[in-house]
């Protein structure tokens, strides 16, 4: 074939008469022992891998977990035999569709990632392309070493995504790209053939250089030309003055080819000292694009680091109950990092360039942990920037333009004209000393005719980048949001010269087609127009989804695919993820198969869908991704509404009556609690009652308190003429910790505040809402605002909450539950944790020093919903020296009880909250949690306390 020859037909799933169990024989048998665990084309598997942080859905044959280079040889010869399209995947971050695909899905990250070899003589790293990048950092930190470029999805995105994508990042001002910081690449492209980048075929290098001999003048005019131009091949490579297309500049002409011309199996590169000193800036303006006008300015300096933030986006953390403290005046910031040497030369180089930053007000952030945590609002940026000013989703697509600095002001400007024009907006923020502008905007994709208005305004954002000398994509690639729009950046000849490359290297055009050349529509293969309304799928849906304008597709849909669920970043989410490493176990990979259910095409049961069962299964329902998604997804909510439906007119597990109606049980007990306990203390019964309740062997049966904690309150004098309180007396302090709604009574009296509790045995409804029983739990609900709404109870009193779970359902999801009730909407306004109260209504009360040192599990759902703030600060008054641990304890509730849960349960307790325990020497342990109390209790030997008893204990005697 001549490179005059059309190209050949694509082909973009595998032929008809191989399906996907033909597909999976194929490639099982070239794998070898153990190969069919590596191919997967279940429905469920193949739903997850449909999008990735893209707006995009394309639904693949297999999805192949390699094991080894060799794997993966064998699988693309398989797939070239067959003309069966792959595409390469590492985290699946990629917000432009870069990492889906029909055909084969090859995810690197389960096997393919491991850190080979740091080398800090020549300061270079051997890795495979499914390592994370924080994962290289921590191997090449202990020699003053690090990977330069530092994109926000540090903690989860692969280096051969990186490089995929020729990837930045907020430090690409002092490192550069990814192509800038590889070194050799081992690769197989579409012939088959493997080979490193510095020595390779010949019957490569000729053809490459007959493309650059026909494209000469293009590729020296228009490439190259700023150092964010990262749409389409990066030709400037093929130039005979870079040496032409071996070595290293072979190398950097395949960074940013996003998978279409080679796969990688290996990748050397490069590694960078650290600056031994840094101080960071904020510079505040009075606007975005002012700020971008002042930036050239700041150049001079040399900065490491010049990022933008706009004011609206503080705001979104602000609303979300985080902090934006020591940020200046002005509308629109700048992030500065300077360094130096030492840190007097860094401060003096970041007060040199204060001076001639023209800004309206600069901080100087004085210690490292508050940059941390200012540093955490742009990298959570495309989480909080999906929402809309005025709360519409908010979505990628455009998300990625760059222009040269010196540009940057006057395409801001431009751009929210434009925005203005086509009635969307979006928060911008971004690299603003490379000219790169990230900004998700609120496409109506939801509404008819969405795909076509969403490619108007791509074409005529394309169109205005373009005249400011700029590029589609500044770091995040192509794609399928941006291939076909090449044609408005780059002229025909350049164009034909990207065909003319991919064509060198993979002439039947199977990997990653679709993508830079011959793309797909960038309307094609939109995910949200394609899916249904959730009312579509029958059967009324029992939470409000208040947030989400009452439709659970577009809750679901929330997740836009970031995937800070694949990464251990210091909250909760996503305990079952971090414990099994499986993309079905993440709360991105829950999302995307209830995506498929209201789609209907892949996952076709609706709410009987053994799919969504699957991967809502390990769901320890704890609630973390609503505070540490980015995006606000909460998995719990959708999973309790799924099973209501999934066993509408369905016998339920044992465990739902069980632990389900465990309130219920409870009152029964309290009627002979000593005989219960004598019997369950029996082995043989024991078993029998854990079988028969679908509970697992290895979990012990919790006692029943003799005298439960209402008994106790009853019998106690009344005591009057002090502030009135409402004490919530949940199930499990009044039947199973007594001992702590007693602790919690005496510190209030002792605080002035006259104790009153409910009249009734009444109960939030926790347990009926995590095992999916919503009429239950809307029937607890009721009686329980019946209650505290009795005449008997001082009106409006403040409800103090024990028991983290049930405090946050009162707080939060009563009002989603009965949203009709405004009892429910007044309630959260009313329930508070012991610290609440204590820092609103007693704030100048010095506490009895405690003085010793304590362990701390926060309850997830009260790291989720109330926060640990006021917690941290009363123990800190007391003298608690409180190391505060974060993840979930791995009980939560009836998750770690049941049958088939127990080895996910304590791993998860393995990766931080039992490693505490042993460690603790003689330090106190603190949890609030009943779950987090019995979980210590069951797996350490260790009975926690509460923190009412902890205060209550350092009391002087009355």
């Amino acid at each position: 074939m001549t490179l005059t020859e059309p190209a050949p037909a694509r082909r973009d799933a595998a032929p008809d008469a191989l399906g996907p169990d033909a597909l999976a024989a194929r490639l099982a048998a070239v794998l070898g022992p153990g190969g069919a665990a590596q191919v997967d084309v279940s429905t469920r598997r193949r739903a997850e891998y449909t999008t990735d942080a893209s707006n995009y859905r394309v639904v693949p044959t297999a999805v192949v977990f390699p094991r080894s280079a060799a794997d993966v040889e064998a699988v693309l010869a398989v797939c070239r035999e067959l003309g069966v399209p792959t595409t390469s995947r590492g985290a699946g971050t990629s917000v432009a569709g870069n990492a889906v695909g029909t055909g084969v899905v090859l995810d690197f990250s389960r096997h393919l990632n491991r850190v080979l070899e740091v080398d800090p003589v020549t300061r270079t790293a051997l890795v495979e392309p499914g390592v994370v990048l924080d994962d290289l950092q921590r191997a090449a930190k202990p020699h003053g070493l690090r990977f330069g470029p530092d994109p926000s999805t540090h903690a989860r995105c692969t280096v051969g995504g990186m490089i995929g994508n020729d990837a930045c990042g907020s430090h690409a001002l002092a490192y550069g790209r990814t192509s800038h910081n590889v070194v050799q690449l081992e690769v197989l492209d579409g012939h088959g053939r493997r080979f490193w980048t510095d020595a390779p075929p010949d019957e490569l290098v000729a053809p490459l250089e007959a493309v650059a001999g026909r494209h000469l003048a293009t590729i020296r005019t228009r490439f190259a030309t700023f150092g964010r131009q990262v749409s389409g091949y990066a030709l400037e490579h093929l130039l005979p003055e870079t040496g032409g297309p071996r070595g290293t500049a072979l190398a950097r002409l395949l960074t940013g080819s996003e998978g279409t011309l080679v796969t990688i199996l290996r990748a050397r590169v490069r590694l960078v000292a650290e600056s031994p000193a840094t101080t960071f800036v904020v510079l505040g303006y009075a606007d975005m694009a002012s700020a971008a006008d002042a930036t050239p300015a700041l150049l001079t300096h040399g900065p490491l680091a010049v990022e933008g933030i706009d004011r609206r986006l503080a705001d979104v953390v602000v609303r979300r109950g985080g902090s934006v403290a020591g940020l200046p005046g002005g509308d629109g910031w700048l992030f500065v990092e300077m360094g130096g040497e030492t840190p007097e030369e860094a401060l003096a180089a970041a007060h040199a360039m204060v001076a001639g930053s023209g800004a309206l007000d600069a901080v100087v952030i004085p210690t490292a942990a508050e940059a941390r945590a200012l540093w955490r609002i742009r990298e959570d940026g495309a989480g909080l920037a999906g929402r809309s000013p005025d709360g519409q989703p908010a979505w990628p697509g455009w998300e990625d333009a760059a222009v040269p600095p010196a540009r940057l002001g006057a395409y801001l400007r431009e751009f929210e004209a434009l925005m203005g024009r086509h009635g969307v907006d979006g928060l911008a923020y971004g690299h603003f000393g490379d000219g790169c502008i990230h900004v998700r905007i609120d496409f109506p994709l939801y509404d008819d005719g969405s795909p076509a208005r969403t490619k108007e305004f791509l074409e005529d954002a394309a169109r205005l980048v373009a005249s400011h000398g700029g590029s589609l994509s500044g770091e995040h690639g192509d794609g399928r949001a941006r291939g076909g729009l090449l044609p408005l950046m780059y002229d025909a000849d350049a164009i034909a010269a990207f065909e003319e490359v991919k064509r060198v290297f993979d002439p039947q055009d199977l990997l990653n087609p679709g993508v830079i050349v011959r793309p797909s529509p960038v309307d094609a293969d939109l995910r949200v127009p394609a899916s249904r309304s959730s009312h579509v799928l029958g059967m009324p849906l029992k939470f409000a989804y208040s947030h989400d304008e009452g439709d659970l597709n577009r809750a679901v849909h929330r997740c836009v695919g970031v995937g800070k669920c694949r990464a251990d970043s210091g909250g909760v989410m996503c305990p079952s993820y971090l414990a099994t490493g499986d993309e079905k176990d993440s709360t991105r990979g829950r999302a995307r198969v209830l995506q498929e259910m209201a789609n209907g095409q892949l996952v076709t049961d609706g709410w009987r869908s053994e799919e969504v069962r699957e991967v809502l299964d390990l769901c320890l329902s704890c609630k973390g991704c609503t505070v540490d998604c980015p995006a606000g997804v909460d998995m719990p909510t959708y999973k309790a509404e799924f099973f209501d439906k999934y066993y509408a007119g369905r016998l339920r597990p044992m465990n739902h009556y069980l632990l389900g109606w465990l309130p219920r049980w409870s009152r029964l007990v309290a009627l002979a609690p000593r005989l219960v306990n004598t019997l369950t203390a029996v082995p043989v019964l024991a078993r029998l009652a854990r079988a028969a309740g679908g509970i697992d062997q290895r979990r012990p049966l919790p006692r029943f308190a003799e005298r439960t904690f209402r008994a106790w309150f009853a019998a106690r004098p009344p005591r009057t003429g002090g502030e009135p309180v409402v004490l919530w007396v949940d199930s499990f302090t009044d039947s199973f910790s007594p001992e702590v709604g007693r602790a919690a009574v005496r510190l209030l009296e002792h605080l002035g505040f006259d104790v009153t509790t409910t009249t009734d045995r009444v109960c939030c409804g926790l347990t009926w809402v995590s095992t999916g029983q919503l009429d239950g739990a809307k029937r607890q609900l009721r009686r329980s605002l019946d209650a505290l709404w009795d005449d008997a109870l001082p009106a409006d009193a403040l409800i103090v909450g024990l028991e983290p779970s049930c405090t946050a359902l009162l707080r939060e999801d009563a009002a989603e539950l009965l949203p009709d009730d405004p009892r429910a909407r007044a309630l959260g306004a009313r329930v508070k944790t012991l610290a609440e109260l204590i820092a609103e209504r007693r704030p100048a009360w010095i506490p009895p020093r405690v003085d010793a040192s304590a362990v701390v599990q926060p309850h997830c759902h009260q790291h989720a919903v109330m926060g640990f703030a006021p917690d941290a600060a009363l123990l800190a008054k007391a003298g608690v020296d409180a190391r505060v641990l974060s993840g979930c304890c791995g009980l939560a509730g009836n998750f770690g009880a049941e049958q088939g849960h127990y080895d996910v349960s304590v791993k998860v307790a393995e990766h931080r909250f039992l490693p505490a325990l042993r460690e603790r020497g003689d330090a106190v342990v603190l949890a609030d949690g009943y779950s987090c109390r019995t979980q210590a209790d069951n797996l350490a030997g260790v009975r926690p306390k509460h923190l009412a008893e902890l205060l209550a204990d350092a009391l002087p005697e009355d």
